[in-house]
């Protein structure tokens, strides 16, 4: 039955050819003398040859030992190489960085950002994956995900970006014509829009500091997958919704969109971070995330920043 090569033994060998002294090699490799002499008696029992003439005086190879050399040096520069090629990664961000996020908090909100994360760190290059498919993180080969709502039991290491309301919002004509909401139940009153894409899509709950909670099971002619695609709805006036702060932001900062039942409100939008399980993230990830992050602290529809 054929055995795994004994990598670390052929290194070991090739650091003492090298260096023609067990001492040196151990004092290099950072290993006890007699850990580097039993790595190179275990190859030699394994090969049943003699790699090694030993004297009290002086190191030499044997003509087993000379033909394998080469090879074995090869081992020990590969390894020496993986290693160092590694760390540099992990302290200077270079390299491919594979990332994904839904359709309507991509396009709005991180595709606008790569320019400027790109010029920050030239050295890295992006894959931006932008759909409202179920993305698995491990078998689809991503480094990093960005995921709206809550989120599933999984083995993926998660934290919280930030969280965004969702105030029942809508043209101004719209109330001027229906009247504004004073209770959650006025809302079957007037024409709204369903997102089918958010689970429970149907079922608004809202929350009030006195009177407690109150589900509305509502209904609605017009029916959306997209939170992006809404909006233009929303400002023609043909009806209200629960909508994602972070897409009306300027739209109510400017008065064409008006929020109503402000003293009611509803569980806020979680946005995670997904990555895979482990504790160690390449430099381009680290910063990747460490940019999103500082990114949204600055932004007044982002709550709960997470660092």
């Amino acid at each position: 039955m054929p055995h795994m090569p004994d990598f670390e033994a052929w290194a070991i060998f090739a650091k003492v050819a090298d260096k023609g002294s067990f001492s040196l090699a151990a004092e290099e490799l950072g290993l006890a003398k007699t850990t580097v002499s039993k790595a190179v008696t275990r190859l030699e029992e394994r090969l049943r040859t003699t790699l090694l003439h030993r004297t009290t005086r002086k190191l030499s190879l044997t003509e087993s030992g000379r033909s394998c050399l080469e090879r074995a040096l090869r081992i020990l520069n590969d390894g020496e190489a993986i290693e160092a090629e590694i760390l540099e990664e992990a302290a200077i961000p270079r390299g491919l960085v594979r990332f994904a996020s839904t359709g309507a908090f991509g396009v709005r909100t991180l595709a606008p950002l790569i320019p400027e994360f790109l010029k920050r760190y030239p050295e890295i290059e992006l894959d931006f994956h932008i759909t409202d498919n179920k993305v698995d993180l491990i078998d689809d080969g991503y480094d990093l995900m960005i995921t709206i709502g809550q989120l599933a039991d999984s083995s993926l290491r998660a934290s919280r970006l930030f969280s965004h309301r969702l105030p029942v919002v809508g043209a101004p004509a719209l109330f001027d014509r229906y009247g504004r909401p004073s209770h959650p139940t006025d809302l079957l009153k007037m024409p709204l829009m369903i997102y089918t894409h958010v689970r429970e899509a149907q079922e608004w709950r809202f929350f009030h500091p006195v009177h407690g909670e109150h589900l509305v099971m509502v209904d609605g002619a017009i029916r959306v997958n997209n939170g992006l695609a809404g909006v233009p709805i929303l400002l023609a006036g043909l009806a209200a919704t629960l909508q994602p702060e972070v897409y009306i932001w300027d739209e109510l900062r400017d008065g064409r969109l008006e929020e109503v039942l402000t003293d009611w409100s509803l569980v806020p939008v979680p946005v995670h971070i997904l990555t895979p399980p482990g504790r160690a993230r390449p430099a381009r990830v680290r910063v990747l995330i460490e940019f999103l992050r500082e990114h949204f602290a600055k932004q007044p529809w982002a709550h709960g920043i997470e660092t």
